[in-house]
């Protein structure tokens, strides 16, 4: 019996880009929604729209943690989005190091691309302050957001750290996947929208919670 049947699947809906949007991520059962800050993804909020989500979810549900996602900012950028925008969770997406991810005294996720050969035992050892770990899909010029799944025979299973699963995950693949790999939690982004990136369907997010939490 391994410790995740004993508590319900923690789930991010990432790539939050509206009020409305984020108040049905907390209503479906969402631990958190992704804000993200990275100027080349369809699903980037500026400062100001990040502040309004992330102030109404505060009142809305205090509970649900407001994550934000950066990819090789600069510190100064960082600093200057946490002076304008309350965030509970630092995720950093690109090649940022160990000291830097520590920098900011906020709970941090560092995201990993999966692939064959990645050391997975050495990069949990270097990041072993990290609040969690993501394995996303790798892709050579898209930090996450793809929509592909990586091959989870690659999941290392004996690993003590909090993993959150991400990358091509759905509503009709998410329990196989929590089958297989038993993680921490969940992360979705593109699997819960419809033809627009960044406009979540409220139905997906409901059956993708539900599946996951189902297992």
């Amino acid at each position: 019996m391994t410790a995740h049947m004993h508590r319900p699947m923690w789930c991010k809906i990432c790539g939050v880009t509206s009020v409305i949007d984020a108040k049905a991520a907390a209503d479906a059962g969402a631990e958190a929604i992704g804000l993200n800050f990275y100027a080349n993804s369809a699903r980037v909020v500026s400062t100001e729209a990040a502040l309004r989500i992330s102030s109404a979810l505060s009142e809305y549900a205090p509970n649900c943690a407001r994550i934000g996602l950066f990819v090789n900012h600069s510190e100064g950028e960082v600093r200057a989005v946490l002076k304008d925008v309350p965030l509970d969770i630092l995720q950093f997406h690109g090649e940022e190091s160990p000291e830097f991810c520590k920098l900011f005294d906020v709970p941090f996720i560092k995201v990993l691309s999966m692939r064959p050969g990645v050391d997975f035992t050495l990069i949990e050892k270097q990041y072993a302050s990290a609040w969690a770990l993501l394995l996303d899909t790798y892709h050579p010029t898209e930090a996450g957001g793809t929509g592909e799944t990586f091959d989870w025979r690659l999941w290392p299973k004996s690993s003590k750290t909090k993993l959150i699963l991400a990358g091509g995950l759905t509503a009709e693949n998410v329990a196989s996947a929590i089958a297989q790999t038993a993680p921490f939690g969940v992360d979705v982004s593109g699997g819960v929208e419809g033809d627009v990136k960044g406009v979540k369907e409220q139905q997906l997010v409901y059956r993708f919670i539900k599946e996951a939490k189902n297992v």
